[in-house]
């Protein structure tokens, strides 16, 4: 009896959970979900490197193993799809209410030996903003949270080799695991000083991210850790920096209700000599620190790890302060929670509607969240910057998160996709300034009060060109209505491939280039191909001016033809995201 009443609150906060989850169990493909089923799909040919494959990513393609995170969420949703054939909206996400389940169980342990107010605390961080969105995602956040504070529960608890099973667990899901070191290494001097035990499975991060990134550097040839820091110089800039230190201090008093958050550190000031206290308050400082320097984005979900110190805290407050504090963060997180389901619901729905437009017709999605999904099941493939069009392809756009700019002409195909969910309620959008997803100096918000557009897709349907030119001149008004691909207009840049079409002369006549190689680029051999045959090449020998002109003249078959310059080697400026080759200044016949 007694343990029958000792076990409801852990019943009433399990049940509160299947409350929040099952009626989203149908959410579309959302956000990054794309790249982990990616992961999944490719781990069904190489079951033990689901990152080793290219991905299409804003217009380029990029190694997998540069992945911020390690594998796992790819195998568990490998799994699913080997069980289900394909994505399955309500089957995968009822597997996946298995974390909430998960976190909100350790929670509540954690509660228990941490928190005068277990239950209080356990409902504050099961109202946490990020736990209600992000947890009807197929990505790591709450998976990762999940195995967190398992792990930790676990290691408070003195269930050693069960804390490093989660330990292994949550390091395959994120690698910001190793912070758990320090934490728990506070945990092992305030109460474990003397334990051996205790000290060495603190220690299972470091060894399980060297044993993966020693395994990928044997089996693949390659450590994971260095492609991911060779992408991380694009994207770690010192503006990015600040603006992801102010990103994450403005989310930090939305992990609980923010009128809580002075009253409750307030209350740890007071309780500052107490073990439990000192604990909690550094698991928040030390992976909060740890969040300014790995982080670059400012994400609210990155500090999903401390909501539950958060909460803890929190719970030594009033309780009528608790249940408004719960109410309103609550109401909050549900109603984020909804508009972000109509949200990318749109985009299925929006897909499909267009399978009689799309039949027959090549077609490109310029997206990277769940349109890119929904299209990709329909055979279409992600745009890449270098892509050559060809008349009749359509082109699918969505204005919040395309990256690539077609040099063609386009027409409408289908009508315009506005989203505009009714609630009034924003965490990213054309016209929002919620930082909620990813920060910007003039986004910092974890959401917005707005009735704004979300996003806008066009469907376009390439266009046959008639170009007026046989000699192309970089400068001239028309040069932009004759390039088709890798090469840009404005400051007439090309990549390692740039095509250009040109009408073919009344005569047989030299085809040539000019070009300028800057002292920064390392390119030095020049290929010159007409209609995908190569006619001439040259190697230079250093940077400057140059031109390659084909001795031989030549006669195209056809009223137009495609010219395509490569070179060898490219390079970058960050923060300046293309890989450059060398800047052209004319190319045709003369």
């Amino acid at each position: 009896m007694e343990a029958g009443v000792k076990a409801r609150p852990l019943l009433l906060i399990l049940g509160l959970v299947l409350l929040l989850r099952l009626p989203f169990l149908n959410q579309a493909v959302q956000g990054d979900d794309p790249v982990y089923l990616a992961e999944a799909s490719h781990a069904q040919v190489e079951p033990f490197h689901p990152d080793h494959v290219d991905y299409v990513f804003r217009g380029r393609t990029v190694d997998l193993r540069g992945l911020t995170h390690p594998p796992l969420d790819g195998w568990m949703l490998a799994g699913l799809l080997a069980v289900f054939g394909s994505v399955k909206e309500v089957p995968f996400h009822l597997a996946y209410v298995s974390f909430s389940l998960m976190a909100a169980a350790a929670m509540w342990s954690l509660a228990r030996r941490f928190s005068a107010h277990p239950l209080w605390a356990t409902l504050l961080f099961l109202a946490v903003p990020v736990f209600v969105v992000n947890g009807t995602s197929f990505e790591t956040d709450v998976p990762f949270a999940a195995f967190w504070m398992a792990a930790i529960a676990l290691f408070c608890a003195d269930c050693l080799f069960l804390s490093a099973a989660a330990m292994v667990l949550a390091s395959l899901t994120a690698y910001q695991t190793v912070v758990l070191i320090p934490i728990l290494a506070v945990y092992c001097w305030l109460y474990r000083r003397r334990s051996r035990k205790h000290w060495l499975t603190l220690l299972t991060p470091a060894v399980i991210f060297v044993a993966w990134q020693v395994f990928e550097r044997v089996s693949t040839g390659a450590l994971p850790a260095g492609v991911l820091s060779g992408y991380f110089t694009i994207y770690q800039t010192l503006q990015a920096k600040l603006v992801n230190a102010l990103a994450l201090a403005v989310h930090f008093w939305f992990l609980v209700f923010p009128a809580l958050v002075p009253f409750a550190f307030l209350l740890a000031w007071r309780k500052r000599r107490e073990p439990q206290t000192q604990f909690l308050v550094a698991w928040i400082a030390i992976f909060f620190g740890s969040a300014l320097v790995i982080f670059f984005a400012g994400s609210a979900r990155y500090l999903l790890p401390i909501a539950a110190p958060m909460a803890m805290l929190a719970a030594g407050l009033p309780r009528r302060w608790l249940a408004l504090g719960f109410a309103l963060q609550m109401a909050l997180s549900l109603g984020l929670a909804v508009m972000n389901y109509q949200h990318w619901n749109a985009y299925r729905v929006y897909a499909a509607s267009l399978d009689r437009v799309i039949e027959n017709h090549r077609v490109w999605v310029d997206d990277e969240w769940g349109l890119r999904h929904y299209m990709e099941e329909r055979g279409a493939l992600p745009l890449a910057k270098t892509q050559r069009l060809r008349a009749d392809d359509i082109i699918l756009s969505s204005q919040l998160s395309h990256a690539v700019e077609p040099t063609v002409l386009l027409a409408t195909a289908a009508p315009t996709l506005e989203i505009l969910p009714a609630i009034p309620l924003r965490i990213i959008g054309l016209e929002s300034h919620s930082g909620y997803s990813s920060a910007a100096p003039d986004r910092l918000w974890p959401f917005g009060l707005s009735a704004s557009v979300i996003d806008r897709v066009r469907t376009s349907r390439v266009v046959e060109r008639h170009p007026t030119l046989s000699y192309v001149d970089m400068k001239a008004p028309e040069a932009k209505d004759q390039i088709v691909s890798g090469i840009w207009a404005n400051d007439h840049w090309m990549s390692a491939s740039g095509v250009a079409i040109v009408k073919s002369p009344p005569s047989a006549m030299p085809l040539s280039v000019s070009f300028y190689i800057p002292p920064n680029a390392p390119a030095r051999h020049i290929v010159l191909l007409l209609d995908d045959r190569e006619v001439c090449a040259t190697t230079v020998a250093a940077a400057g001016p140059g031109e390659l002109a084909c001795p031989t003249p030549i006669q195209p078959a056809g009223a137009t033809a495609m010219v395509e310059i490569s070179v060898d080697k490219t390079f970058r400026v960050p923060p300046d995201e293309r890989d450059l080759g060398m800047v052209l200044i004319g190319v045709g016949f003369k």
